[in-house]
């Protein structure tokens, strides 16, 4: 995690997707995360396993209807993670979309990169 808010845990695509559905609940089920992220199991493990060594998602167990479930939530630091990510992430937005320097146009901001 950098101090500007900017998290590279977070930012993987796929575990932004995850903290995006887990901060609009308060826990949702394995098979739910899997099936709206279009991952395989094998890839949402891997995933949330980076979110829970970094503290910022949990998994309970439990069973219904006689089978075993998996549940995810974000832990408090996992949401501040995220949703401190996405602020950052609005910041870059905000700033590329002010006017360049030069005029704005394209032709100088290519110039301004030295390309």
């Amino acid at each position: 995690m950098s101090g500007d808010g900017f998290d590279l845990i977070v930012h993987a695509p796929n575990r932004l997707k995850i903290c995006a559905l887990l901060d609009t609940v308060e826990r949702a089920e394995f098979g739910v995360v899997q099936e709206r992220l279009e991952v395989s199991a094998s890839v949402l493990s891997k995933h949330v396993s980076v979110l829970m060594d970094a503290g910022y998602a949990e998994q309970h167990k439990a069973v219904r209807d006689t089978r075993q479930r998996v549940w995810l939530q974000l832990t408090s630091a996992g949401r501040e993670a995220y949703r401190g990510h996405v602020a950052a992430l609005r910041e870059i937005v905000a700033q590329e979309s002010e006017p360049a320097v030069g005029g704005g146009d394209a032709e100088s901001l290519r110039a301004a990169d030295g390309a």
